[in-house]
């Protein structure tokens, strides 16, 4: 059987989330051959997509329909942006893609491609000099409102650094399971397997571990023993802030895909009670693949709708961490698509989302008890704004303090975190 041309695959894949905007890692979850280039050319070009569409309109007079578009794509993308893919192959096998996909006119699209791309190998440097001259949503591919909100709250020269944060394909890091494992040992083990991975600068902890790019998750060295989970730093501030302790009862609201949950049962040293909940079947999934991995069998898994309240009324917890849905906008860099979603009715329903899940989860929380809410957004309508103007409105709790991460400053993920106490 012959293997199917990668170049193809990413072109669909891309068609289809300009068609209908899927999210592009569900389109990719299917994908086996060649994975990781198939990835780097979807994520690359969602990424740069603002920026694509400046390139082709110099030589396309006009739009073409979305799969030829999506094919220009994967051939500028890989001229202008990918440097370890040889100029010959990016330009041949991308005309490949039209002339074996049963296009009603294949050989003219071919043709027309052909000639955009020679062009633009001609042309190459040009180009990327031409494009640093350009405003900043062409040169970094952002949306011009984004910009324009980040620049009102951060100031012209940290959204540039943002921008440009967002745009640098996002490492793997592990966080190191220490009751399995030391991390000592854990770097040891990973140097012995040949993966020259570096610990992670993020306030000196020693749990966090980033790996060298290409390296596949389930071939590291103690995965099936559950010696780590694959979560960025910024996940740690939440979990520090709730601070569960042995023999609490303790809730994840949120709990998908389980990083922050195997966190605090490591925090808790198996002691005591945490139940971990979600809402959707494939993510439960997921999430007891993480559970089980980690070994933590104390942890109970339940199915439940935040927004409505833990499924048992009269149950309450010492803390509860809700990690509320949002915009994303601290993890563009894993979210590619993410930025293209930034509008201001979504702002508003996510707005509701937010307030009705930490208005119910608010029930579960034991007087006296804590409770965290968490995003890993940079927008203050779904951090600051939203606390405190729901704790003015719920006078049994009390603001206690808050953190927040900025991904250029802080070397992660974005997050924000906020610990309130109930009275």
């Amino acid at each position: 059987m012959k293997k199917p041309n990668s170049r193809y695959v990413a072109a669909k894949i891309i068609a289809q989330w300009m068609d209908d905007e899927s999210f592009p890692d569900r389109l990719l979850a299917p994908v086996r051959e060649d994975r990781a280039f198939i990835t780097e050319l979807v994520y690359g070009i969602v990424r740069r997509k603002q920026t694509l569409e400046y390139i082709a309109q110099k030589f396309v007079n006009r739009r073409p329909e979305n799969f030829v578009l999506a094919t220009l794509y994967v051939g500028i993308y890989q001229l202008c942006f990918m440097d370890h893919v040889e100029e010959f192959a990016a330009v041949h096998e991308t005309v490949e893609v039209v002339k074996t996909s049963r296009h009603p006119d294949a050989m003219r699209v071919a043709g027309m491609i052909n000639a955009v791309l020679r062009n633009v190998q001609e042309e190459r440097e040009a180009i990327l000099k031409n494009l640093t001259r350009q405003p900043d949503e062409i040169r970094t591919s952002h949306p011009e409102q984004l910009i324009h909100r980040w620049t009102k709250q951060y100031g012209e020269s940290d959204t540039r650094k943002l921008c440009e944060w967002n745009n640098v394909p996002a490492e793997t890091i592990l966080r190191v399971e220490t009751e399995r494992v030391t991390p000592a040992n854990f770097m040891k083990e990973l140097a012995r397997a040949g993966i020259d991975a570096k610990p992670h600068p993020f306030r000196c902890l020693e749990t966090f571990v980033t790996l060298p790019r290409g390296i596949a998750v389930p071939k590291v060295p103690g995965y099936k023993e559950g010696w780590f989970t694959v979560q960025d730093p910024a996940t740690s501030v939440s979990v520090e802030l709730l601070d569960p302790q042995p023999g609490e009862s303790v809730l994840d609201a949120c709990a998908a895909p389980g990083g922050k949950t195997a966190m605090m049962a490591g925090w808790m040293e198996g002691e005591g009670e945490l139940v971990a909940m979600d809402l959707h079947d494939d993510r439960l999934d997921t999430l007891a693949d993480t559970i089980k991995r980690t070994g933590w069998d104390f942890v109970e898994i339940i199915k439940g709708d935040a927004s409505k309240g833990f499924p048992k009324a009269e149950k309450q917890f010492d803390a509860v961490l809700v990690d509320a849905p949002c915009l994303n906008t601290g993890v563009l860099r894993r979210r590619v698509d993410a930025r293209w979603r930034v509008t201001r009715d979504r702002i508003e329903m996510l707005k509701k989302t937010q307030w009705q899940i930490l208005t119910a989860m608010s029930k579960a929380v034991k007087p006296g008890g804590r409770l965290v809410y968490s995003t890993c957004s940079l927008e203050p309508e779904e951090n600051e704004e939203l606390v405190n103007r729901w704790a003015r409105e719920h006078s049994e709790f009390r603001f206690v303090k808050a953190k927040r991460l900025f991904p250029p400053k802080s070397g992660t993920d974005g997050a924000y975190a906020a610990l309130l106490r109930r009275a």
